[in-house]
């Protein structure tokens, strides 16, 4: 199971978003605003949104 997480567009995905939130929390000097961090978050979260949809109409396709 372990395997399928780490090749998981989704996981990597989030990950880099946890990063980014922490670099912007952590960090003040880190050169990221409040509008770059909202940006940045609602981008990974529309391309995680579209790989699951992705997968799951992929999945679909093949029960069929």
């Amino acid at each position: 199971m372990w395997k399928q997480v780490l090749r998981s567009r989704k996981f990597w995905a989030a990950l880099v978003g946890l990063v980014y939130s922490i670099l912007a929390v952590y960090l003040p000097q880190f050169p990221l605003n409040e509008e770059a961090v909202a940006n940045g978050t609602a981008v990974l979260a529309a391309y995680i949104l579209g790989v699951a949809l992705e997968d799951g109409l992929r999945g679909k396709s093949q029960q069929q």
